[in-house]
């Protein structure tokens, strides 16, 4: 292979690693956030009550809480491009069994998605840090932009699809398998060139011990990262029917739902970019929390039409830079990359635990209180609790350090 030859390979291979890169983040929340438009009509005809409801996004969380730790284990032993394939793969497969009227299948279905999910979630990174090094915040800002837009989407999509062509809520679901199978071409097709040219390929690092289980730092970013999520995924779940209860229709809602995720995309690009520019990250989480908190507020106290468009601007903002913002701590918290694989693995099994309690508990609060009082103020309390975890994750400290481990190996 000349040299042109060798420059053109390599141009065409960046290329389709970022598309690549691109089409796993499309995947990593269509599965989840196309649900909620849609709760109330898969609640009535599987019979299932708001609790249980709320189950259905629970799962993939629970999902990811299980697997986060066994993800490493499988990208040392497979590769990462492997592994992500098969994350795909099981995420395909959910999306198609949940999508039939059964509750079995439906609620199983949600789980294989959520395994699926939770290896894209975890191995994405690697992936970034290994392939594009000196260019991580950047990357880190277009996949997680490209994920909040497919999220976006998803969201806004699901009512038109089910109601507006008459396809029902299971057509809703399965037509985002479509982006799942495209994602597992374009690997195939990265993995065929990495053994054909016989490309270099990462082994994730893998875990020594529990002593990021000790470290209080570490607590701080892992709770940071599950009450931002807990947040997050009650949004997404419940907002359609508390705007719907509002006397909003139930298509407006699941638009206004997406418009949420919209307007979150400028500080979802941004926040790592800013964040990175400094050492300290603490008034980056008070200021969205506290943008949330506002959101959130206007819901509970106001029920007309300029104050539902302004709380969902204030959520919006403050959900697509807190997410964005937990990602970019996970680095910036370690001083080496085992540590930053550790801090990633512990992080997302206790944080998406946490986060699993959410979409459930608030359901119950609403059966319980019959009105959504309750459930917005649990939620104000919440990102109250995610300022303060905030502050501690966002302070210029390293974990392990406090563990007696400065530098790792």
């Amino acid at each position: 292979m000349d040299l042109n030859n060798q420059d053109h390979f390599r141009s065409f291979y960046k290329l389709m690693l970022v598309l690549g890169i691109v089409f796993v983040a499309f995947n990593l929340r269509p599965a989840i956030t196309s649900v909620g438009p849609v709760i109330g009509s898969i609640r009535d005809d599987v019979g299932l009550s708001n609790w249980s409801a709320g189950i259905l996004t629970s799962l993939p969380l629970i999902a990811f809480s299980f697997m986060s730790p066994l993800v490493p284990k499988l990208g040392h032993r497979y590769t990462n491009e492997r592994a992500l394939v098969l994350g795909l793969v099981l995420l395909t497969i959910g999306i198609l069994v949940r999508s039939v009227t059964w509750a079995f299948l439906l609620f199983s279905g949600t789980l294989f998605a959520g395994m699926g999910i939770a290896i894209l979630n975890v191995l994405l990174p690697s992936v970034i840090k290994d392939k594009f090094p000196t260019k991580v915040p950047f990357m880190t800002s277009v996949y997680s932009t490209a994920m909040g837009t497919f999220a976006a989407i998803a969201s806004g999509l699901s009512v038109p699809i089910a109601f507006g062509l008459n396809l029902g809520w299971e057509a809703a679901l399965l037509v985002w398998a479509i982006p799942s199978v495209m994602a597992i071409i374009i690997w195939f097709y990265l993995i065929w060139k990495d053994e054909k040219n016989e490309t270099t390929q990462m082994a994730y690092v893998q875990s020594r011990g529990n002593r990021m289980w000790r470290s209080p730092l570490a607590w701080q970013v892992a709770s940071f990262m599950g009450l931002q999520s807990f947040t997050f995924y009650v949004t997404i779940s419940w907002l359609p029917e508390i705007l719907h209860d509002y006397g909003v229709s139930l298509q407006t809602a699941g638009w206004m739902l997406s418009f949420t995720q919209f307007i979150g995309l400028p500080t979802s690009f941004f926040v790592p970019v800013i964040a990175g520019r400094f050492t300290t990250q603490r008034w980056i989480a008070l200021v969205l929390c506290l943008t949330a908190f506002a959101g959130y507020g206007g819901l509970l106290i106001g029920t007309s039409n300029t104050t539902m468009v302004i709380s969902i601007i204030l959520i919006g903002l403050a959900l697509g830079g807190i997410f964005p913002l937990a990602l970019a701590l996970l680095g910036m918290r370690a001083r080496t990359a085992r540590q930053a694989a550790e801090l990633s693995g512990m992080a997302q099994a206790f944080g998406y635990l946490l986060a699993a309690v959410g979409p459930t508990l608030i359901g119950y609060l609403y059966d319980l209180a019959g009105n959504w009082e309750v459930p917005l103020i649990t939620l104000m309390i919440t990102t109250l609790l995610v300022a303060s975890f905030g502050m501690g994750a966002g302070r210029n400290k390293y974990v392990l350090d406090d563990v007696g481990e400065k530098t790792g190996s």
